[in-house]
């Protein structure tokens, strides 16, 4: 069995290692036959942008003289001439902007000098070539030792393709991976402005009128309005999820998961693989399976969120912190329900938390969100839903990181300080509000109920540990207790907790279930663990729940 090439994003490295390779080699087909002079495909973290980049590179690149062995096997090799006569016939440069993210503008330019250096090292024998003038081999050098000022790193991409035309003769294929990284991370770092007008400039000098190029290809999570940065762009084409152009050539299809199936001998998990890591919806192609979480999984051999780890996450983070409007949709789609929402794929930045058809659209293109239904193609009306289980998991993380940091995070200290003190009606004011506000954002069904409870009062109560020692589900008397909160000072306020759901035919009201609560801890007598060791201040609580509707009781 070929071996997991896990975080292989080179072809050549994953072709001569042998590793296991989901022959996308159409992909060059297509692009070949796109008659777009800039071609932009936007397609999630993870779906496999970076290898098909890397395989039009080694497929194109001119001066990779022996790569047919790369591709033997594949099937771009049993096409007709037109399309092996590519194989080796362009100069190609190749710019990833995936490490253009730092935290102020003035850093960002640093991290595209960067980019710049790896970009042009690839082309350092044009200082050799009496085709390339004296002047614009100091130019090649300024930028290979980061002395370039703005108005050079503007203009590097299209100096490099008219040095690289002139040398070789031929137009040249121009890949941009990740292109749409500089924007969202000045976005959340606060230099948007800085970083756009800057960008704006940038891929405006390297697209229009660029006369070397025979065509560009650039990839990303997002399609940044055309407006914002690429206004006035002639023969520029976009190709979302939506579009069925390139709908098979990112992510793992459903035909491509049968044959991985088979290969790993993974029948009896086929069920619940297609759970965790289908779901996506590429143009008129379902099916589509999470490529990163598939290699992962048949790596571990575990059914558990690995793309939760792909990326910061960061803006999805700050949508959900800021928007007023997400909080029903977000707790229906949790229930896997599905929602009716307006769509706008041509995301603008700039305050997208207050626009809605724009925080579905860079949620649908990110990969956090399918389309079930088109309910109007002309006012851009869709259901849409979570894709699988690992994007549930992964929104509920989000929400409950959120959660805790801006909400629980503000108010813990007085929480517990009502409580250890005794001042228990404010107490249970404040939790009440927490616990609404919680469980309006989670999926919390009868089943999980309990636990989600005994969970989110647990983590609360780590705040206590200099004071208190924290017990959860010990033996005490003749049952076991959910909480007992035990004062390292035995003058202290002692605390037993037990939490239940309104579950059973006989309990009528949440009263009901309050008072079996309490009946459950007399008659099993919580409390003597706590009075054999000479506490004496004992608080005993019930907090009793039907669905959303919450009630606590001390005695």
């Amino acid at each position: 069995m070929q071996g997991i090439g896990i975080g292989i994003s080179d072809f050549k490295m994953l072709r001569l290692r042998n590793n296991y390779f989901i022959d996308k080699s159409m992909y060059i087909k297509d692009i070949i036959d796109n008659q777009s002079g800039v071609v932009l495909i936007t397609r999630p973290r993870r779906f496999g942008k970076t290898l098909n980049m890397s395989m039009l590179r080694y497929y194109f690149d001119i001066k990779e003289k022996n790569n047919k062995e790369l591709f033997n096997g594949l099937k771009i090799m049993e096409q007709d001439e037109y399309y092996t006569s590519k194989l080796g016939y362009y100069p190609v440069i190749y710019l990833t902007l995936k490490d253009v993210n730092d935290v102020s503008h003035d850093k960002m330019i640093l991290d595209l000098k960067t980019a710049m250096i790896n970009m042009y090292k690839e082309h350092m024998y044009l200082l050799d070539s009496n085709k390339i003038y004296d002047f614009e081999k100091q130019k090649i050098q300024d930028i290979l030792y980061a002395r370039e000022d703005e108005v050079l790193l503007k203009n590097a991409v299209k100096d490099l393709s008219e040095y690289l035309n002139r040398y070789y003769e031929r137009p040249v294929i121009l890949l941009i991976d990740e292109y749409d990284v500089p924007i969202q991370a000045a976005y959340v770092e606060g230099y948007y402005e800085d970083a756009i007008k800057f960008l704006k400039t940038f891929y405006g000098t390297t697209f229009k009128d660029n006369p070397y190029l025979e065509k560009a290809i650039l990839t990303g999570v997002s399609r940044i309005a055309k407006e914002s940065l690429f206004s006035g762009m002639n023969n520029f084409k976009v190709y979302t999820i939506m579009d069925n152009e390139f709908a098979d050539d990112f992510g793992i299809t459903e035909d491509e998961m049968k044959k991985i199936i088979k290969d790993f001998n993974i029948q009896d998990e086929e069920k619940e693989i297609k759970k965790w890591y289908d779901g996506y919806k590429i143009g008129n192609v379902e099916g589509i399976y999470n490529p990163w979480s598939i290699l992962n999984y048949l790596t571990d051999k575990e059914l558990k969120p690995y793309w939760v780890n792909t990326s910061s996450n960061d803006l999805i983070k700050r949508i959900l912190e800021k928007s007023a409007t997400l909080k029903e949709q977000m707790e229906r789609l949790l229930k896997d329900e599905a929602i009716e929402a307006t769509i706008d794929l041509e995301t603008i930045i700039v305050g997208i938390e207050n626009k809605e058809e724009n925080i579905w659209g860079l949620m649908l293109q990110t990969g956090y969100l399918k389309v079930e239904e088109t309910v109007s193609l002309e006012e851009r009306r869709y259901k849409v839903k979570l894709p699988n289980n690992e994007i549930k998991d992964l929104i509920r993380g989000i929400i409950r990181e959120w959660f805790s940091n801006k909400v629980l995070g503000n108010d813990l200290r007085s929480i517990l300080q009502d409580l250890v003190s005794l001042n228990l009606k404010e107490f249970e004011k404040k939790f009440r509000v927490l616990v609404e506000e919680m469980f309006s954002y989670m999926d919390v069904g009868k089943n999980t109920a309990e636990n989600f409870y005994h969970a989110f009062v647990l983590g609360m109560l780590v705040g206590l540990k200099d004071t208190y020692y924290v017990n959860s589900n010990r033996e005490s008397g003749f049952g076991r207790y959910d909480i007992m909160l035990e004062p390292k000072d035995k003058n202290g306020n002692s605390f037993i907790m037990e939490f239940k759901v309104m579950e059973n035919m006989e309990e009528k009201t949440i009263e009901d279930t309050v008072e079996n609560a309490k009946k459950q801890i007399e008659e099993k007598r919580y409390e003597e663990n706590l009075k054999e060791r000479g506490f004496t201040n004992i608080t005993k609580m019930v907090y009793a729940f039907n669905g959303k509707e919450f009630k606590m009781e001390v005695f």
